[in-house]
């Protein structure tokens, strides 16, 4: 059986415990981000992590589920634009200072790989276009690409540097072309077209890339868990 640990990590940058729980004894680790709003625990709750477990049971794949600040900043309708991407950015900043070196210790390696469902597509696509020598590996299940509609009128260069279907454009190709970038969605996710937009900026750029779509199945768990076996089964 996979080894599950419960662990509060202090962060200096957001001043508070940010929860992680953790499956798996040794293998390449990989930095799972729950949907909009969900707990940390969302990913096992849903069966997500069980779809890779015979993967994390060989040693092939460790998972490190952490807490979001969803509804610290872009999920609060109350927030003003410039607080939520203020909060944001703060935890970008805990990501690559102090969540993914904790994981480099763990693991004893550089990158780590990132993965997400939803607008946890969105957050494991935005720390791995925005860090890219840290990210080995992009599994985008459903993912969106933009925050613009959820920090509206504001013209804060923050949001732009969050949005990887802006900031990509203007990117530099050869930073990318270590990393396995899948990006998975289907004929009836709701995300298809983000999916798609984001697909043709990569396809432009020059960047490799695995564009996934499946049939006849909708933007929820069980896309997800059929789909994250078969790419973990292939990368790693």
């Amino acid at each position: 059986m996979a080894n599950i640990q419960y662990i509060q990590f202090y962060s200096n940058t957001l001043s508070r415990d940010i929860n992680v729980e953790i499956t798996g004894h040794w293998g390449h680790p990989i930095l799972m981000f729950p949907s909009s709003g969900g707990q940390f625990t969302q990913n096992s709750d849903f069966g997500l992590n069980a779809s890779v477990m015979p993967f994390v049971e060989e040693g092939r794949v460790k998972l490190y589920n952490v807490e979001t600040i969803d509804m610290l900043s872009f999920y609060d309708d109350s927030m003003n634009s410039e607080t939520k991407i203020h909060n944001y950015e703060l935890y970008m900043e805990f990501l690559k200072n102090e969540m993914i070196p904790f994981i480099q210790k763990e693991c004893n390696t550089h990158r780590v790989a990132t993965a997400g469902v939803s607008f946890g597509g969105f957050h494991a696509a935005n720390t791995a276009f925005r860090f890219p020598d840290l990210v080995s590996h992009l599994i985008s299940m459903s993912g969106t690409f933009s925050i613009r509609n959820m920090a509206p009128l504001s013209d804060d260069m923050r949001i732009y540097f969050n949005c990887p279907d802006e900031f990509m454009q203007n990117e530099e190709a050869w930073k990318f072309h270590h990393m396995k970038i899948v990006l998975g969605t289907s004929n009836w996710d709701i995300c298809k077209p983000q999916n798609e937009r984001m697909a043709a900026i990569l396809s432009d750029k020059g960047i490799p890339f695995w564009y996934d779509e499946k049939q006849w199945i909708d933007h929820d768990w069980p896309l997800w868990k059929m789909v994250f076996p078969e790419y973990v089964g292939i990368y790693f």
